[in-house]
């Protein structure tokens, strides 16, 4: 989707406090439901299934051994 995302507020919020060049928000079960917000421009987008393969991938490796369950509790 093109435009302004259900937590597109939020996602404004942390661009504007970090002053980053792009912002990915993901809300899991949030007030609104789950979904996410990004604002980012057109390069930056494009490099977002990477990060996020990326992100994932350390998830899998430093976190969490089975889906839902983390290596140690907190």
């Amino acid at each position: 989707m093109i435009g302004a995302g259900k937590y597109d507020a939020a996602c404004t919020l942390v661009r504007v406090a970090t002053k980053a060049q792009g912002v990915l928000v993901i809300v899991i079960n949030g007030y609104d439901g789950s979904g996410f917000s990004c604002q980012a421009d057109l390069a930056t987008t494009r490099s977002i299934p990477d990060i996020l393969e990326n992100v994932a991938a350390q998830i899998r490796r430093d976190g969490v051994v089975a889906a839902g369950s983390p290596k140690e509790s907190l």
